[in-house]
């Protein structure tokens, strides 16, 4: 980046947020402090209305703006390909509230970029065949603004595993995707402490008017508070696997806690670290278990076989007719 586009490119940051660091314009344009100062100070002598403070960072005079920003063509497309993902991977509040701001992205392209995004919204395409968050429900939306706006909300909320809902009281202090799923981090008011709610589970939710008490950031919290499964022990498994088939793990070999393998020809040794040895890499292990067997631990052979056993007497198998067949 030519040094007349960083300086553009520190403007238009500075314009996004109410007060950017000088260390995070350097990180973002891998460039020295000395450097950053200099930037600053030709925006200053350009006209541009800047205050400082040592220790915070920098603002612009309040009311000052620039005219729309031209984007790139490649910018144009990452603009596409971000609303492919938000109308499968969001609510329909959020795809809404997303769908309005890229008309407005859309509105100060020029006509080649304009015709560029024509050309590739119809080509893009996303497929998401579990459906993260029920349609009926705004609840990232809802979600996003109880965080920014630091509100409580109310939801109708049905946990795993129960057969009844329940109404709970939460202040959300922030969401996450992991695996397939949305979850907030809230204050849970019936419980009296943090808990984790997955968007899928939520029947309705609703936006009140209540404010939230003072509360640490989600990056604060996921480093304080680690995950009740974090405190379990920590097993080794080794699995041997032919190596024909070890292509049509590598999608969900991390999930179980891939950690390494050795390639000893036909078959390959895949080494796993994990907290759900028995109920979820045992399980896993089942899908393909005619394919490879288990080296390491020897306990998890005899849970292997007892799950079999189990298998076949409640589905009722003859196993000598089926050997024999």
């Amino acid at each position: 980046m030519n040094r007349f586009d960083r300086i553009t490119a520190i403007l238009i940051q500075l314009q996004s947020k109410k007060v950017v660091k000088a260390q995070d314009l350097a990180d973002r344009f891998d460039i020295s402090l000395r450097t950053v100062y200099r930037d600053i100070r030709s925006l200053e002598e350009a006209g541009v209305p800047l205050y400082g403070e040592a220790g915070v960072g920098y603002s612009l005079v309040d009311g000052y703006r620039l005219p729309p920003v031209m984007f790139t063509p490649e910018e144009a497309m990452a603009f596409i390909t971000a609303g492919k993902l938000m109308e499968t991977f969001t609510d329909k509040g959020l795809k809404d509230n997303f769908s309005s701001a890229l008309f407005k992205v859309k509105a100060v392209l020029r006509n080649t970029e304009k015709d560029l995004v024509d050309a590739l919204e119809n080509q893009i395409d996303v497929l998401d065949h579990q459906k993260a968050i029920p349609p009926q429900t705004n609840a990232l939306d809802t979600l996003l603004k109880a965080t920014a706006e630091k509100k409580v909300v109310e939801m109708v909320y049905k946990a795993f595993g129960k057969d009844s809902e329940n109404t709970r009281m939460v202040e959300p202090i922030g969401i996450f995707h992991e695996n397939g799923y949305w979850y907030t981090i809230a204050w849970c008011h019936l419980r009296g402490e943090y808990r984790q709610f997955r968007l899928d589970r939520i029947i309705s939710i609703k936006l009140t008017n209540i404010q939230q008490q003072e509360h640490v950031s989600l990056k604060e919290y996921r480093e304080r508070y680690p995950k009740a499964w974090e405190t379990y022990p920590v097993e080794k498994v080794v699995l041997r696997v032919l190596k024909s088939s070890v292509p049509y793990l590598t999608s969900r070999k991390h999930f179980y806690g891939f950690s390494s393998e050795i390639d000893n020809g036909d078959t390959i040794d895949m080494t796993f670290y994990t907290q759900w040895a028995e109920e979820g890499l045992l399980r896993w292990y089942l899908m393909f278990a005619d394919r490879a067997e288990i080296l390491e631990p020897e306990w998890l052979k005899d849970r292997a076989v007892t799950l079999l056993q189990r298998i076949i007497e409640k589905n009722n198998f003859d196993v000598t007719a089926q050997t024999e067949v």
